[in-house]
């Protein structure tokens, strides 16, 4: 497989606009807004470039390229710390209970309430796929990667991280949960508050969302039955999030209601499980290696592909010239 991440370069530009205009909307890490997406590259490449030893407001974005052909097929972010330039705003899902002595009974009614308390913690997101690049598990290699990366530069994320997956968008590329919830205090359509979201962050959330829980049971159905459910093309990834030790621990989104899946760092199985050795022998076949993500390199030289792994750091050719390494460098590896 000739597929290798990257990091992001200003020349990907166009392939990330492409992709961009793919998503069907309520992506809010990747607008189809040029100006927005060259903000995030110019972004990715100072945070590269940073020296911070420490969590902080960084993003990370990463492409997945086809090195036979030159074409971007895919696109993956890690947030360093969320928080910090504007609040990080999520519905917690309570309960309110109530009980009268005169009736003899106890009621308990579900509320949103919203919350600042992922303040800090580390993100990754923003995972597309190209639809003519959905096979052989570069899915799953977009995904990992980016805890491979966090395994590499661990004192620049956080002890707590987060993955926002999308919501359910209806056919006109409406959301039922905006309609039902936010859009009744906006003034504007999901559409519209989604995309001013994704350019000039979600200030305006605090500045014009009610401070007050809202109660489940007063929404309307088409609210309700949407509240932490995550668009069907989410449901695969929601389930690579499971596996890695994520769950979902009652955020939802406050723009779709769309699941927070949260883990500790360190127990995130690609990232606990993640082993650090020194190339030591390039094979032209190891036939009795094991199928592995493999990474290499530091911040903007970081590049990770599948490939195999042999006894005492032994790594297959192919994967050596893909990930541009030789004999004396240094690998990460997870089994795939």
């Amino acid at each position: 497989m000739s597929y290798v991440i990257r990091s992001a370069k200003p020349s990907d530009l166009q392939s990330i606009y492409e992709m961009a205009k793919l998503t069907g909307g309520g992506f809010t890490n990747l607008p189809p807004d040029r100006k927005a997406l060259r903000a995030k590259l110019d972004r990715a490449e100072a945070s590269f470039a940073s020296d911070r030893e420490y969590p902080s407001d960084e993003l990370y974005l990463m492409m997945l390229e086809d090195t036979e052909t030159g074409e971007v097929r895919g696109t993956c972010q890690i947030f360093g710390q969320v928080g910090q330039r504007w609040p990080f705003y999520s519905y917690r899902i309570g309960t309110d209970s109530k009980h009268s002595e005169q009736l003899g009974r106890t009621f308990h009614a579900q509320v949103l309430m919203l919350s600042n308390d992922l303040n800090g913690s580390s993100e990754v997101g923003g995972l597309f796929l190209h639809p003519a690049a959905r096979a052989g598990g570069l899915g799953l290699l977009l995904a990992r990667s980016r805890y491979l990366f966090i395994a590499r530069h661990r004192a620049r994320f956080g002890d707590r991280i987060l993955a926002e997956l999308r919501g359910v968008i209806d056919e006109a590329g409406g959301s039922p949960f905006w309609d039902g919830v936010a859009g009744k205090f906006f003034g504007m359509s999901f559409q519209e508050a989604d995309q001013f979201n994704a350019v000039h962050g979600n200030q305006f959330i605090a500045d014009l969302m009610p401070k007050h829980p809202v109660y489940i049971a007063m929404l309307p159905e088409t609210a309700r039955s949407v509240i932490g459910v995550p668009h069907p093309t989410g449901r695969a990834a929601m389930r690579m999030l499971e596996n890695e030790g994520f769950a979902f621990e009652n955020y939802i989104d406050i723009f779709d209601g769309g699941p927070t899946m949260t883990a500790r760092t360190d127990q995130v199985s690609s990232i606990r499980d993640a082993q650090h050795v020194e190339v030591t022998r390039v094979a032209d076949g190891l036939d009795d290696g094991a199928d592995a993500l493999i990474a290499t390199g530091r911040l903007a030289d970081f590049r990770c592909c599948f490939g195999k792994v042999g006894e005492g750091g032994s790594i297959d050719a192919a994967t050596a010239r893909l990930l541009q390494i030789d004999t004396g460098d240094t690998i990460s590896w997870i089994g795939r």
